[in-house]
């Protein structure tokens, strides 16, 4: 996968977020991470459907952060912060999100992979990006 410079990077599973950026080209990726976020996670009774798989406490506080790092995203992409992301995350995790795009951030993806790739290094994420 090709980045434009200054792609956000967003990796995350139904419990963290990390965000990076590429500094480097298109065809030489570099991520630095970029700085935190807060996320407010959506509640069960917001309108916020619990995943129908397994709608267990545990997997509704997963959904209800998945939901809440979109509406972080959504709110960033409408505020002009960023023009181009990535979205890794863990497939139940992306599943969820992907439910909560603004049509804004879906015009702005470059490309998802629905891999659990929080707790490893830069360097394992830029391979996994260039291999997509």
């Amino acid at each position: 996968m090709i980045l434009p410079t200054d792609t956000i990077v967003a990796v995350a599973d139904g419990e963290k977020l990390n965000l990076f950026r590429n500094t480097g080209t298109e065809t030489q990726l570099t991520l630095v991470a970029a700085p935190r976020e807060d996320v407010e996670a959506a509640s069960g009774s917001g309108g916020h459907n619990n995943s129908s798989a397994n709608p267990d406490q545990s997997q509704a506080e997963e959904d209800g952060f998945a939901s809440g790092i979109v509406g972080m995203l959504n709110s960033q992409v409408l505020t002009n912060k960023f023009n181009d992301i990535v979205i890794i995350a863990a497939p139940k995790t992306l599943g969820e999100m992907r439910k909560h795009y603004h049509k804004k951030l879906h015009e702005a993806l470059v490309g998802e992979i629905a891999k659990d790739l929080t707790g490893h290094s830069i360097a394992d994420i830029e391979k996994t990006i260039v291999a997509a």
